[in-house]
């Protein structure tokens, strides 16, 4: 079965994670991704956080499955050379360099457009143009300058970042969709373009809702939705809502049996319109079903944390998978917190390939996320990642290198 990027040639210069999380998703769809590493050295990230001596990291191996691995002095006229040469061959360039470092190696646009004219440059940056795009950032920064952190936890504490890498690996998945996007256009167009996506534009809008509560706060001085809602003071700005639902249906994260000893005994269960009656006859409370004071939801909305409250003494008497089997009989929406050990261990996660053992030459088996994307023409399967300069000479003999000139060239330490 052909893959669906089968023939879609990538030159991987990112590091790290928001590049690399791009590419990886490309090569699993089919795309053949040539990640080009320092001579000696490497992607960063192959020793860091390193669990086995001598071992490249989980940090790498799980961001850079299914793709080929060339080491090359980009500094040497020799190693210049190599890249111009994979440039004309290649479908799409991926950087996520500080700002300006492709230029200082020479590669413009200008002259990326010289070498291949279907070439398309995709980037990963900080910022966008203004008066930040100069700045270095990372995961938490971009949480912080994107908005997500400001409505982050309960409004009696800081701002907070999420577990979630959604400003890495956030950022990832919207350079790919730019990519496959500006792939398209080219079949018809002819040709190549530059894709950018800023890191705080991809936070921003993972975060619109946010931005969407910040024009009713203005509107209406108040969001009754939010905890904070009836006694609490709005100021100008959205303020953190705790567990609140962002979708408007009022939900909450609940204590379960064992919550003391175990940090993840919690559901969350969100409280319908559609679903209240069944609610009540759950735990017992079918008076509320017609009390003015409970019976539509506006009536609720300043009464929704004593509500939680006696929800969760019901609760408090089930494990959460209890709880769940329990409320989905009659609809109700709810999610256990699952902790990562039970995700791991969750075999119907493995049967879709959402979660894969990999085999590692040197560091032997490990468990990485597969791809979260199903393609029912284009079977994705995970291969390990490879090992530094895996595949120089392999892709250097693609290119037309003989083996007298990959002698020269290790000899020169261009490779």
């Amino acid at each position: 079965m052909a893959k669906a990027l089968e023939g879609v040639k990538i030159l991987d210069f990112t590091h790290v994670q928001s590049g690399p999380t791009c590419t990886q998703l490309l090569a699993w769809f089919g795309a053949d991704v040539i990640k080009v590493e320092k001579s000696g050295e490497g992607d960063a990230t192959r020793g860091q956080l390193r669990d086995i001596t001598d071992a490249d990291s989980l940090y790498f191996t799980m961001l850079n499955h299914n793709k080929r691995s060339i080491t090359v002095n980009t500094k040497t006229k020799s190693g210049k050379e190599i890249l111009e040469r994979l440039i004309k061959e290649c479908d799409v360039l991926v950087e996520n360099f500080a700002p300006g470092a492709l230029d200082r190696m020479g590669f413009t646009w200008e002259r990326i457009q010289e070498l291949n004219p279907m070439m398309i440059l995709a980037s990963v940056k900080g910022f966008g143009p203004g008066p930040y795009e100069d700045c270095k950032v990372y995961e938490n920064v971009a949480q912080c300058a994107g908005g997500s952190a400001s409505t982050t936890g309960f409004d009696d504490g800081p701002p907070m970042v999420t577990g979630a890498q959604i400003g890495d690996s956030g950022t990832g998945l919207h350079l790919a969709l730019g990519i496959v996007t500006a792939l398209f256009q080219r079949t018809h167009s002819g040709r190549g373009q530059k894709v950018l996506v800023a890191m705080q534009d991809a936070v921003l809008n993972l975060c619109r809702v946010k931005l969407r509560d910040q024009q009713r706060l203005e509107r209406n001085g108040v969001m009754k939705e939010y905890p904070q809602y009836p006694n609490g003071t709005f100021g100008e700005s959205v303020p953190r809502a705790g567990n609140a639902s962002g979708g408007g249906q009022p939900g909450w994260i609940l204590k379960c049996q064992d919550w003391e000893t175990d940090p993840n005994s919690y559901i969350y269960v969100v409280v319908q319109a559609p679903v209240w009656e069944a609610i009540c006859k759950v735990i017992g409370k079918e008076d509320w079903i017609t009390d003015p004071g409970y019976a539509t939801p506006t009536a609720r909305l300043p009464r929704l944390m004593s509500i939680f409250a006696e929800i969760e003494k019901w609760t408090m008497t089930h494990t959460k998978f209890e709880v769940m089997q329990t409320l989905n009989q009659y609809d109700i929406p709810c999610g256990p917190i699952l902790s990562m050990k039970e995700l791991a261990d969750d075999e119907s996660l493995r049967a879709t390939g959402t979660v894969v053992e990999v085999d590692h030459p040197i560091r032997g088996k490990y468990l990485t996320v597969g791809n979260p994307i199903k393609l029912s023409d284009s079977e994705t399967e995970v291969t390990r990642s490879p090992l530094l300069g895996e595949h120089t000479d392999e892709i250097l003999s693609d290119l037309g290198f003989s083996t007298d000139e990959l002698i020269s060239l290790r000899h020169e330490k261009v490779i």
